[in-house]
């Protein structure tokens, strides 16, 4: 069993097996409810995807995801199929199996650069610096157990705050991320804060990532600055709520767009 104290990029790493087939091992004390935190399976899918692929001039650029069930300590299986690989695309289908089961199946683009096009409409979050901002200790039983592997800083508001507009924001980061900081780090940190509807709830409730939606615009700037969150709710209907995030770098550089629909349960 690998050390759930290891580092993220330990933890994310697969052996291969065969063409388009990966080994990994699902860590304990990473858990999101009954499976592994989602960020974590996600970010191992697309390391997987990524050494498939072999190119380093082809980047994350989107990742979209369905969470159907969990993933659980213990081994498991990546397969990845490539879909198409064009010439400045390659986008590939990915599975992650466990005891004959698919627990998780992504659809990853990775692209080369592609010219000068640059636009950007969304203004970065107004927060305090993060050095100025208390570390919230987290984790069970008032946090997921995997929570107790990262930094949050939170800007507000708190969850059950019981607030009439549903966000919320911050500065996130992993405790022990390892030397990679790439498209793994991104999908990881995008899902790694709670859901901005808890901010206008005033009690627990619990919710369940049911589909993830990530397009990486941006690059994490070197150094071990966290990157800036900000969460907001949008829709909600008959216990399924979508909701909006956003990560940028403390310089104020636009990093990844997320959105996730939510199984809220009663």
């Amino acid at each position: 069993m690998i050390d759930p104290d290891a580092t993220f990029e330990e933890l994310t790493r697969s052996v291969r097996e065969a063409d388009g087939a990966f080994a990994v091992e699902v860590p304990d004390r990473w858990q999101q409810g009954r499976g592994a935190f989602g960020g974590l399976v996600l970010a191992t899918m697309a390391r997987a995807v990524e050494a498939v692929v072999a190119d380093p001039t082809r980047t994350l650029r989107t990742l979209t995801a369905e969470l159907v069930g969990p993933a659980k300590p213990g081994p498991a299986r990546v397969v990845v199929e490539v879909l198409r690989a064009g010439s400045g695309v390659t986008t590939a289908a990915a599975r992650l199996v466990q005891d004959g089961e698919v627990c998780a199946h992504a659809v990853v683009a990775m692209g080369k650069p592609r010219g000068a096009y640059d636009a950007l409409a969304l203004e970065a979050p107004v927060l305090p610096g993060w050095e100025e901002m208390p570390v919230m200790h987290l984790g069970p039983p008032m946090a997921p157990v995997f929570t107790q592997h990262v930094e949050f800083r939170c800007a507000g508001p708190l969850p059950f705050s019981g607030v009439a507009v549903a966000e919320t924001s911050g500065w996130v980061r992993l405790r022990r991320p390892g030397g990679r900081r790439g498209g793994e780090y991104v999908v990881a940190m995008a899902d790694s804060w709670w859901p901005a509807m808890l901010s206008a709830e005033t009690a627990p409730r619990p919710a369940a990532t049911l589909t993830f939606a990530l397009e990486v615009v941006g690059e994490v700037e070197p150094g071990e600055a966290p990157l800036a969150y900000r969460g907001r709710m949008l829709a909600g209907r008959e216990g399924y709520a979508v909701e909006s995030r956003e990560l940028w770098t403390a310089g104020g550089k636009l990093v990844a767009l997320n959105q996730q629909t939510f199984v809220v349960m009663k």
